[in-house]
């Protein structure tokens, strides 16, 4: 007699299939979590509020206010929210990608503009960059 595999338990397909690298994961978790505490904001002010100057009395004293912040959070806390954020991601995946390069660039006016400075030698990609440049005029 042979044993029939059991079935798994049945996943839902996520609307963004492609997979990230952890990092990447991080960057859409953040977006998650700054959107569930922006529906929010107004519970966590207010646990915020009551919680200020207190230590563990905060527990009981602020009792309410964490109970609703809590059940805020749970409520936002959904699969739907997490595809929203990913895919907020991946529209902002180009505007990331403009400042890195724009990050990028001053990084290296900053340096070649620091090494004129103290009279350091250029970077050999710098002195290439001149000599070509020198050389088309």
């Amino acid at each position: 007699m042979m044993a029939t595999p059991k079935p798994g338990p049945v996943q839902i397909p996520s609307r963004n299939p492609l997979p990230l690298s952890a990092s990447q994961e991080a960057q859409v978790r953040e977006l998650y979590y700054k959107r569930v505490r922006g529906y929010c904001a107004d519970e966590i002010r207010d646990f915020a509020l009551c919680a200020t100057n207190r230590t563990f009395s905060a527990t009981w004293v602020c009792r309410q206010q964490r109970l609703a912040m809590s059940s805020c959070m749970k409520s936002h806390a959904s699969q739907e929210e997490q595809d929203a954020a990913r895919q907020e991601w991946f529209a902002t995946i180009d505007d990331r990608r403009k400042e890195r390069e724009a990050k990028e660039v001053r990084r290296k006016e900053q340096e070649k503009f620091h090494r004129e400075w103290w009279g350091m030698p250029p970077l050999p990609e710098d002195a290439e960059a001149q000599a070509t440049t020198e050389g088309k005029r």
